[in-house]
């Protein structure tokens, strides 16, 4: 479900006004996490840790307000709950989307995810559809080859968009931690900085 946002009374109005108007309203920034403890944890389980780590993802942004805010008709709504739209490689190095939904246990949330993930990889093709292209996600895609620093994104300014991405790079050791670098992209009059570090900050504790 999703509820209207009264404009007139909305504390952002203003930033949502100026920021709209421009051909580029996302801002996006990278930071580091540290998942030694969710690494070991997904080898614990025998869950594949994209999956852990996505799942950790989605609770933190269901768990921040501003992440789940929508423009649709210029309108801006609020949806009780998130989903994932992420890119899944295959064996011939293309990738589809996908459409995985949100569970807050992991054990519910696996099941349809791993279905999902042999679908796309037994497809060809962007698999571009009503699914994968609902509002009510966040485009997600893991880069493991790359401990990125920066990241900037494909997009069509004609085409309305206003769903936050999120990305994640290569693991690596450093002083014995294992840290991964997450970029996250999100449109600037929906949300500033400040949700940004809280969406880190939940998604850290989440890892552990």
């Amino acid at each position: 479900m999703k509820h209207l946002i009264d404009q007139a009374s909305w504390n952002r109005r203003e930033h949502f006004a100026f920021f709209s108007a421009f051909e580029e309203p996302f801002f996006g920034l990278v930071a580091t996490v540290n998942c030694t403890r969710a690494l070991a944890e997904a080898k614990r389980l025998g869950v594949p840790f994209f999956l852990y780590y996505l799942h950790a993802a989605l609770q933190a942004v269901n768990q921040v307000e501003a992440f789940r805010y929508r423009i649709e008709d210029g309108q801006v709504y609020c949806y009780d709950r998130i989903h994932a739209s992420a890119t899944i490689g295959r064996a011939d190095n293309t990738f589809g989307f996908s459409f995985i939904e949100h569970h807050d246990e992991l054990a519910d949330f696996l099941p349809a995810a791993n279905a999902e993930i042999a679908a796309v990889q037994a497809s060809q093709g962007l698999r571009l559809n009503e699914q994968t292209g609902r509002p009510d996600v966040i485009h997600f895609s893991a880069i493991p080859w790359v401990r990125f620093t920066g990241l900037s994104h494909a997009r069509s300014f004609g085409h309305p968009d206003s769903c936050p991405k999120i990305s994640v790079g290569q693991t690596y050791l450093e002083d014995g931690a294992t840290l991964m670098p997450v970029s996250i992209n999100i449109h600037h009059g929906l949300a500033d900085g400040h949700h940004v570090g809280q969406f880190l900050a939940a998604f850290q504790e989440r890892l552990g």
